[in-house]
């Protein structure tokens, strides 16, 4: 089996319009790895998420603002050969993007990410009182970098 690199934006956009959730990396304060799931949001080459106003991220962010965020889908285990261990592989496809948070402040701006990151799990339109927008951290990450990959293409015979 194969790994194909996905250069169409439309397909790198399809795996992340079809994520449910995605993995943020970033580098902690002691300079090492620390990675977490979070609902997000994207549009035109940006990637949105929220968070609490303070905490382990918002500390890290402040220190260093370069974060790696990941998106997988279509996961299924395939083979060559049942009996072969190393023909197993799990097939997926995937998203790695590369940037540096900026916090939005701006209360209007606020409102407008969150509507960004509820229309990529509802149809539905929402309200946000003042209160919890002046206590959520909205994130921006513009994508400087980016790739995509599917894993486990079979070979053409």
């Amino acid at each position: 089996m194969k790994t194909v690199i996905l250069e169409e934006q439309e397909k790198v956009e399809e795996i992340i319009s079809r994520s449910d959730v995605c993995f943020v990396g970033m580098v902690d304060l002691q300079n090492n790895p620390y990675v977490i799931p979070m609902n997000f949001g994207y549009k035109d080459g940006v990637i949105y998420l929220h968070s609490g106003p303070t905490g382990s991220c918002i500390d890290i962010l402040n220190h260093n603002n370069n974060v790696c965020i990941t998106f997988s889908i279509d996961h299924k285990l395939v083979f060559q050969h049942p009996s072969v261990a190393c023909s197993y592989r799990m097939k997926s496809k995937s998203v790695i993007c590369r940037g540096n948070v900026n916090f939005i402040e701006d209360l209007e701006e606020k409102r407008k990410v969150l509507d960004v990151i509820m229309a990529h799990y509802s149809n539905k339109t929402f309200e946000y009182s003042e209160p919890a927008i002046k206590n959520v951290k909205i994130w921006e990450i513009p994508i400087s970098v980016i790739s995509a990959r599917e894993y486990g293409v079979p070979h053409k015979k």
